[in-house]
C-alpha cells in the first residue's frame, strides 16, 4: 500500500459510536476479510476517524459493531515513533523461550472506557495479514505497538483484555469503569466525553 493510498484511508471518515464489552459482537470470533473493496475502505476511514476522536492507538472492527477481521492502528513504538496502518485477517506470532520478555504495563480499552489494569504481554510481537488492498503485510512491533497488535488481534478473536485478568483484578477494573461511566455517553465518541460529573445526590 502506497503512502498516498494509506493517507486516503485515514481521511474523510465518519465518527461512529464505540461498541462496549458485553455486546455479542465483542465476544465472538470475526469473519475473515475477503473483499478488499470500496465498502471495506469506507469502513477503514470511519474506523480511523473514530479511533482519533476517542484518542485511541488502535481500533478493531468489532469495536464499531462489525464482525470482520480487520483493525487499524496509529501507535508509538518503543522509540516513540508513530506507526500507522491496517491489518486484515491478522495473525500474531510471539517470542518464545529466552527471547520472551513480559511487560506488565497497565492496559485499557476504548470499549470499556475509563478502566486500566496490568496485563502481562510479550514486549515484541509480529503481526501478519493483508493490507487494505489485499497485499501481504507484516508489522513487527515493540513497546506500546507490540501491546496494541496483540490487543487488537485479541478483539478479532472474541477476546477482551478483561478475559486475561485474575478475578480480583477484573473486579477492580469493573469498579473503575462503573465509577467513570457517567463521563462516557452511550454514543461516545460521537458525543464527547464529559469533563466531570457530580456524584449521585449532588447537583450537577
Amino acid at each position: 500500500m502506497t503512502e498516498k493510498a494509506q493517507q486516503d484511508l485515514m481521511q474523510g471518515g465518519t465518527v461512529l459510536p464505540i461498541t462496549r464489552w458485553g455486546t455479542p459482537v465483542m465476544h465472538a470470533k470475526t469473519e475473515p476479510v475477503t473483499a478488499f473493496d470500496d465498502e471495506l475502505h469506507q469502513l477503514l476511514r470511519d474506523m480511523f476517524a473514530t479511533m482519533r476522536a476517542a484518542e485511541g492507538v488502535g481500533l478493531a472492527a468489532t469495536q464499531v459493531g462489525i464482525g470482520r477481521s480487520v483493525f487499524v492502528y496509529e501507535c508509538p513504538d518503543k522509540d516513540g515513533r508513530i506507526q500507522r496502518g491496517v491489518v486484515c485477517n491478522p495473525v500474531v506470532t510471539l517470542p518464545e523461550g529466552k527471547d520472551r520478555n513480559l511487560d506488565a504495563t497497565d492496559e485499557g480499552c476504548l470499549s470499556y472506557p475509563g478502566g486500566y489494569a496490568p496485563v502481562a504481554r510479550p514486549d515484541v510481537a509480529t503481526c501478519t495479514g493483508q493490507d487494505a488492498y489485499g497485499n501481504d503485510v507484516t508489522v513487527v512491533g515493540d513497546g506500546l505497538l507490540a501491546r496494541c497488535l496483540q490487543h487488537e488481534t485479541d478483539h478479532l478473536n472474541g477476546t477482551v483484555y478483561g478475559d486475561r485478568l485474575s478475578a480480583r483484578n477484573r473486579r477492580h477494573l469493573d469498579k473503575q469503569v462503573a465509577e467513570l461511566a457517567p463521563l462516557y455517553p452511550e454514543d461516545w465518541p460521537v458525543s464527547p466525553k464529559a469533563k466531570s460529573f457530580s456524584p449521585v445526590g449532588e447537583e450537577a
